[in-house]
């Protein structure tokens, strides 16, 4: 499935074309083993795809050493490692997150798979429990857009910062993002976010960075943003100050922290 979006221009030049604000057919669902992305309808998710547009036409020297590497790394076609990546900075710029906490996350979550979904009901890019969060994704379209790319990053990186705003740190947000934040701790999921996020600090900075590193274990199925109320923050390291703080190389801010 996924080989289709990404091994293939064309199909993700669809992806594109199908986020346009042209686009105003109804929403799509999987049937068998096609699988279609689900449209974000109303005039929110039109001006959404507008910003991503505009992200796109203007990428900085930054977000190309990001896009090619995320492409390199998760083997997206560059068209759609673009498109996500835009997305990603856009939205960041808007909501005043760190871009490239949010492709952390991204990376960790789904490994940039827009159809992943969790046996718990975590969807999408971000693994964003749509039934828990119903209420963000009213001005995306609704519930029905949460493979939509662009509505599941923006939902997912709101709520991301909502975690950073309510515990005061990025690791506890992290931690309660996974839906642990009443548990003593993450089972690695906060270390295997900021170990990607270090990475992509270094990459946007122009190092030369390895996009194979030695196999480490996957975290447990997602139940990212289940009802569970908000552990403790974890003791922050540099990597998660810098997010917090907006000292990435992205010079964008986390939740005005």
């Amino acid at each position: 499935m996924i080989a289709l979006l990404y091994s293939r221009p064309d199909f993700a030049k669809r992806v594109s074309d199908f986020l346009s604000p042209h686009q105003s057919a109804p929403a799509q669902v999987a049937a068998n083993a096609s699988i279609q992305l689900v449209a974000a309808r109303g005039a929110d998710a039109v001006e959404i795809a507008n910003s991503d547009d505009k992200a796109q036409s203007h990428p900085t020297r930054q977000q190309k050493y990001v896009t090619d590497w995320l492409s390199r790394r998760y083997r997206v076609a560059g068209d759609a490692a673009n498109m996500l990546v835009s997305t990603a900075y856009s939205t960041a710029h808007e909501i005043k997150l760190d871009p490239l906490l949010i492709l952390a996350v991204m990376a960790i979550e789904s490994g940039l798979n827009p159809f992943a979904e969790s046996p718990m009901g975590a969807q999408g890019l971000m693994q964003v429990m749509s039934k828990v969060h119903s209420d963000k994704f009213e001005e995306v379209g609704g519930s029905q857009a949460a493979l939509n790319p662009v509505a599941n990053i923006r939902v997912g990186a709101l709520i991301l910062k909502d975690y950073v705003n309510r515990t005061g740190s990025v690791e506890g947000a992290l931690k309660s993002y996974v839906g642990a934040g009443a548990a003593d701790d993450d089972s690695g999921y906060g270390s295997k976010v900021l170990t990607e996020y270090k990475r992509l600090k270094q990459v946007a900075s122009g190092k030369n960075v390895p996009i194979y590193f030695p196999p480490a274990s996957a975290p447990a199925p997602s139940t990212t943003l289940a009802q569970k109320s908000l552990g403790a923050p974890a003791k922050p390291d540099s990597a998660a100050v810098d997010a917090a703080h907006g000292n990435s190389e992205s010079g964008e801010t986390v939740a005005g922290l």
